[in-house]
């Protein structure tokens, strides 16, 4: 299958190695764009721990500090990835949503020990922040990243609607995929579309496609790329 991939380009490449090995032929289209936000060295004095909800989050944490001993609880598993080849020695997956984020933390954090770092983007709601001082922690959001819109449809997903040569379009996040859709409908490809299935890492994803129409439209069982990747079948995987 020949699938259109519209995350932002660290994680678009990554995944589309998964997508060869599985025998798709990855279309790499980024909607998003992300931009690291310079600024001093973090002041950390006090902080037990790193939230992550993104591996864009680990990545621009990363790149503000030198400190590695630090904690990291990570949203799911391509984000406590993020976090180990960063370097961090203890990362703490909650494998799902910000809500088993939040419950992994109540868990095995304790309030008094200090205080709680979001690494946050400029998009990032408040509710992890919200959730957990309400169970008693402090919390400080830290914006670092922001994932700019594209303000065209790419050029691969372009030539590749135009010429009818997709099987499928992979979808990560509300925000990616409301800025698909109206990026498709500005360059008049909504009908090129329709023909298609659309691979959504949750139900949120889905509903934000509109008015966008597939012909399928698959919801991922987690909100993580392995979920997502189970939902297209392997075809000639190497190993």
């Amino acid at each position: 299958m020949r699938l259109l991939v519209t995350r932002p380009a660290d994680d678009a490449e990554a995944f589309g190695a998964l997508l060869s090995k599985r025998g798709h032929v990855p279309v790499i289209a980024p909607v998003l764009e992300v931009h690291v936000l310079a600024g001093p060295e973090l002041p950390l004095g006090g902080v037990q721990a790193l939230l992550a909800t993104s591996a864009n989050g680990v990545r621009a944490f990363a790149a503000r500090t030198q400190r590695r001993d630090l904690a990291i609880y990570a949203v799911g598993p391509q984000t406590a990835a993020a976090g180990r080849k960063a370097g961090f020695l203890r990362v703490v997956s909650a494998d799902g949503d910000w809500a088993a984020l939040v419950e992994t933390v109540a868990r095995t954090a304790v309030p008094g020990n200090g205080v709680l770092l979001h690494a946050a983007g400029a998009e990032t709601a408040g509710r992890v922040k919200e959730a957990l001082q309400a169970r008693g922690f402090r919390v400080e959001t830290k914006i670092l990243y922001e994932a700019r819109p594209a303000t065209r449809l790419p050029a691969a997903a372009e030539e590749n609607l135009r010429n009818a040569t997709l099987d499928g379009v992979l979808l990560f996040s509300p925000r990616s995929a409301a800025t698909f859709a109206r990026l498709a409908g500005e360059a008049g490809l909504l009908e090129q579309c329709a023909p298609l299935a659309a691979y959504c890492i949750s139900a949120a994803t889905a509903e934000a496609l509109a008015p966008l129409r597939f012909a399928r439209v698959s919801i991922a069982a987690a909100p993580n790329q392995d979920a997502i990747l189970d939902l297209i079948p392997p075809l000639n995987p190497t190993s």
